[in-house]
């Protein structure tokens, strides 16, 4: 049976109440408990938080009033910063508590002492990084006195809440843990929200993933072939975020001529990354491992957000949209909060809402009483891997050997023994290769130049990050928080260090500007592009850029900034490496179509008008591709029926649109003859088989002209070709060629023998005809777009690894969605992987400045992270429907929005 549009599907709604006895009834079977109805119903409900009356709070100084909207959203009135602050770990723990003490399990790399042994390597990652350890020393030594203050008094009322509840108190997991080991939670320390930062940086790491499939793809692609693959950016085409490259002038720390060689860890192009072949195809997956709290492990993550002027406006003063495109997950990563002091002073210096992270104080993307802000990820590179030349207790650097720092490290396993590890670190960072079986022996077998030193035992891997290095982000977020103009923004937007984020900006007096900030590494030679050589200290990191000669914009002459992950600014006009893997500007160009389509002549954007753009579900790679499709000859009925579909349609990607299903069918089919079926195993779907020619490198030359069985390697979110828009911009350019040799599959057995670009147009739409026929049946009247597009919520630990019955307590869904990959309305998917949406607008927001009352915002899932609880998912039938829910912020408007009001008393 379908799913519907607007909410969960197949199962039927039913009242709370019976869905409470569902889950007494599956607890009783499980536990065998008796009277387990009443114990189960109790169980559901005994996490639910109180939001009435009253309760005492140890440590405040005054009284705090927790007011609560029709939808759980709190906005918190206190009169010191530290009572603020101390009421926000409150009512956070009351509502996220587990999944705040996953978080930072995760960031430490203790998650086995939650979930037992299967999560020993994972643990073992992470300790490798040190997110925790880089943490701590944030936190001694970098963070001002006042954030620690706030951290402090955040941890305090985390653990006031800790004090009185345990076990189902906290949380339904906890119930279900319960039934697998003795977990306890530990107290809550100002290190664990500072570790958040790390996550979050990590899933915005930029370009690694890039760097890693670039150098597996050279066992089958040729340095020509990969290049076709990773196209240069299309200035002309898709504007950068600042058009005129507005830099204040600075002298120039290096020679930017030192960037760009395009060569690898052995001094001459392609040759090392062909040896790191099984170090990185091993790294790859180990990283698949890392929970990817923001998105598939950085790939494909993105936003939108953009800022039109006053000018331009209906209101006469600036609205801000924002909307970031993380991993759909149950609860949503946002939770929604006011952080409002009752009178601003001295004491008391906070009046700011938004979308903030539980575990984690302030408020991280909103508004204040002047100014609001919003982010995108901004993609510089700052990571490198380097190949280091290593022997039993230390490696080579400029010739001489060198030891490892080490250090031990003993992961606790529930349920079973410890686990020690040890962690070595080369001037370089960290060997990440050490935490793979296969990455112990690497290089024994690697085909490296002169250029290189000898291979003996073998090289290993290192990994060089900024987010290694103790910065001062947290003291960023408080700055943004209590930001009253332009000036203040971009001293908080100096120390938002990591991650690096695009800030955009709008104030009340009307002004709207444009920051990119973040740690971003000078290097002395090499462009970030592939691995680099770890022995050679003239590929190290010799500083970073200036934080004044980072890009912005103030008060641009057109009247609105728009960022959503697209270049920066013109590499030609601009003598700093930011990256060489930028978005390729699908969205950003359309929404910036949008804005223009809607001022030119005099017109004024509205807020409505925001809001429609945000839902905007147009496909550039269908306006570009489908002209070609319909043009081609198809003979069998059959599949011409399908092709018909796209005769006269509008390029928009609705839930309800037969064409849309069809031309995304077609798309995926289409990438996979044409690209993926020549990619690498490591790139390839895992458990997809195919019959190919054995690898450049893994056998005598005189085998290379037999065939081989070869099966995928890949998690289906993270294969390749994605189908994103770098791939729109691989496709365009060989579309009028249509002799190319990325047409041509006839030498591949098994597959259909295309010799150009129509025969193989035609073969995917032929395959895209069969398989959506498997999919949505043979009759095209009844296929939509959503019912192969479709959105499921699951919690991150029990309803993913979890026992089946357990995935069914705390999973929601699915939703038949519209949008797609790289459309304003990113709801995207892998076109390797298939076609449910593994990022989403992880939340919504429209800023009025001429009227902060008049904002309006949603929230992919709900505040509540307790299952069965009327706040769990009650915002998402309207975000899948692209409504918004108003945004009330002065008091006079809370009030009048209130539903629940607690008082926490000292």
């Amino acid at each position: 049976m379908p799913a519907n549009k607007t909410g969960p599907a197949p199962k039927k709604k039913k009242g709370r109440r019976g869905r409470l006895v569902a889950v007494a009834v599956v607890l009783l079977l499980v536990a065998g408990i008796a009277f387990g109805a009443f114990w189960g119903v109790n169980t559901v409900r005994a996490s639910f938080p109180q939001t009435t009356g009253s309760l005492k709070l140890a440590g405040l100084t005054d009284p705090v009033d927790v007011r609560r909207d029709a939808h759980g959203i709190p906005q918190i009135y206190a009169d010191t910063d530290e009572d603020l602050f101390r009421a926000q770990g409150y009512v956070q723990a009351q509502d996220r508590f587990w999944e705040m003490d996953v978080r930072r399990h995760m960031t430490a790399g203790r998650l086995s002492e939650m979930f037992g042994k299967d999560q020993v390597d994972t643990d073992s990652f992470l300790r490798t990084l040190g997110w925790h350890r880089v943490a701590q020393r944030e936190y001694d030594t970098k963070l001002s006195p006042a954030t620690k203050k706030y951290l402090q008094a955040y941890s305090a009322g985390v653990n006031a809440y800790l004090k009185d509840h345990e076990g189902s108190a906290l949380s339904l997991e906890y119930a279900a843990l319960d039934l697998q080991n003795d977990y306890k939670p530990e107290q809550w320390t100002p290190v664990d929200s500072v570790a958040w930062l790390k996550a979050m940086a990590w899933d915005l790491r930029g370009n690694m993933q890039d760097e890693i499939d670039r150098s597996l793809m050279t066992s089958r692609l040729d340095a020509r072939q990969i290049a076709d693959l990773y196209p240069a950016y299309p200035y002309k085409r898709n504007k950068p975020i600042v058009e005129g490259g507005a830099v204040n002038p600075v002298t120039k720390e290096f020679d930017p001529k030192g960037h760009g060689t395009g060569t690898t860890a052995n001094g001459t192009p392609g040759g090392a990354a062909q040896s790191l072949q099984k170090q990185l195809s091993a790294l790859s997956t180990s990283l698949d491992k890392v929970p990817a709290l923001l998105g598939p492990n950085g790939n494909g993550i993105g936003s939108n957000s953009w800022v039109v002027a006053g000018s331009h406006t209906t209101t006469g003063k600036p609205l801000l949209a924002n909307d970031p495109h993380l991993a759909p997950q149950m609860p949503s990563l946002w939770y929604q909060m006011g952080l409002h002091c009752r009178a601003t002073g001295p004491k008391c210096n906070y009046d700011v809402a938004g979308y903030t992270f539980s575990g984690m104080p302030g408020v991280i993307i909103g508004h204040n009483q002047d100014v609001s802000w919003g982010m995108t990820n901004l993609g510089a590179d700052v990571t490198d891997l380097y190949l280091e030349k290593i022997t039993t207790d230390g490696y080579l650097y400029d010739g001489r050997h060198r030891p490892f720092t080490t250090r031990k490290e003993t992961i606790k396993v529930a349920g079973g023994p410890s686990h020690e590890i040890t962690v070595r670190s080369t001037a370089n960072g960290p060997l990440v290769s050490d935490r793979d079986d296969e990455l112990a022996t690497v290089g024994k077998r690697a085909p490296v130049g002169n250029a290189a030193p000898d291979r003996g035992d073998g090289y290993a891997i290192s990994l060089r990050w900024t987010a290694l290095d103790p910065g001062k982000s947290m003291d960023a977020v408080f700055e943004l928080n209590r930001a009253k103009d332009w000036t203040d923004f971009r001293k908080a937007a100096a120390d938002f260090e990591v991650p690096s984020q695009n800030l955009i900006y709008a104030d009340t007096k009307g002004n709207i500007g444009y920051q990119a900030p973040g740690r971003i590494p000078v290097r002395a030679k090499g462009d970030g592009s592939l691995p680099a050589p770890g022995w050679d200290s003239a590929y190290r990191w010799t500083g970073t850029i200036p934080q004044s000669a980072l890009p912005w914009e103030y008060n641009p002459a057109r009247g609105y900034i728009v960022t959503a992950n697209q270049a920066v600014v013109d590499e030609k006009k601009y003598p700093y490496l930011l990256t060489k893997d930028w978005g390729y500007g699908a969205r950003s160009q359309r929404i910036n179509d949008l804005i223009e389509s809607k001022i030119k002549d005099g017109g004024k954007v509205s807020t409505d008008d925001m809001q429609s753009f945000q839902q905007d579900n147009s496909s550039q790679i269908a306006r570009i591709l489908t002209p070609y499709l319909t043009k081609v000859n198809i003979s069998d009925p059959y599949v011409r029926e399908a092709q018909q579909l796209l005769d006269g349609w509008d390029f928009t990607q609705e839930p309800d649109s037969a064409a849309a299903a069809y031309f995304n069918g077609v798309w995926r089919n289409l990438l996979k003859l044409a690209f993926g079926n020549k990619m690498p195993k490591e790139l390839r779907v895992k458990g997809e088989c195919l019959t190919v020619r054995p690898a450049a490198g893994t056998g005598p030359v005189e085998d290379l002209d037999k065939f081989v069985r070869e099966c995928g390697e890949r998690a289906p979110d993270m294969a390749q070709p994605d189908g994103g828009d770098r791939w729109y911009e691989v496709v365009r350019s060989i579309l009028d060629d249509p002799d190319n040799a990325w047409w041509k599959t006839a030498d591949l057995p098994g597959h259909p023998g295309a010799e150009n670009r129509d025969q193989l147009l035609a073969h995917a739409m032929k395959d895209a005809r069969y398989e959506l026929t498997s999919k949505l049946g043979k009759n095209i009247d009844n296929w939509t777009w959503g019912r192969l597009h479709q959105l499921f919520l699951k919690n991150q630990t029990l309803g993913t690894e979890g026992p089946g019955f357990l995935q069914g307590l705390f999973n929601r869904g699915p939703w038949n969605v519209g949008g797609g990959e790289a459309a304003v309305n990113a709801t995207g998917w892998n076109a390797s992987g298939g076609y449910g949406v593994t990022w989403v607008p992880s939340m919504r927001m429209v800023v009025n400045l001429a009227d902060l009352d008049k904002s309006r915002w949603i929230n992919l899932t709900g505040a509540s992270g307790h299952a069965y609880d009327a706040h769990y998912y009650d915002q998402t039938d309207k975000w899948a429907k692209g409504e918004l829910l108003p945004w009330a912020f002065g008091e006079e408007a809370v009030k009048k929005g209130t539903k629940d009001t607690l008082t926490l008393t000292p």
